[in-house]
């Protein structure tokens, strides 16, 4: 199961963290990732980290201004986003994987506006 937390409204250029609370299989065996779909649009990959939290790969978009991190003893991951783009708006997904993704959790909104 996986649950995220943390989204919310802010003003551009303001920072959110994203968390997503993580059970049911090992944790600090897979690598794990934030997703993001907006409106209209397909679900697009945002950051991923490695099971160990040593690599980490970047949407070219989010590249420079969020952080994906995570905690193997409490079972989470994190997501710093700094500096947002009302075109950062949309649902955030925490999904479990490195380069291949299966499961997801429910989703929490963020809104990007003025």
């Amino acid at each position: 199961q996986l649950v995220e937390s943390g989204g919310g409204s802010v003003q551009p250029g303001g920072s959110l963290r994203l968390s997503c609370a993580v059970s049911g299989f090992t944790f600090s065996a897979y690598g794990m990732a934030w997703f993001r779909q907006a409106p209209g649009k397909e679900r697009e990959f945002v950051a991923s980290i490695n099971p160990s939290g040593v690599d980490a790969n970047y949407a070219d978009s989010v590249q420079g201004r969020f952080i994906i991190s995570r905690d193997n003893t409490k079972k989470m991951v994190h997501l710093q986003m700094n500096d947002l783009k009302p075109e950062d708006t949309a649902v955030y997904y925490c999904r479990r994987g490195w380069t291949r993704w299966d499961y997801s959790g429910p989703g929490t909104q963020v809104t990007v506006s003025s």
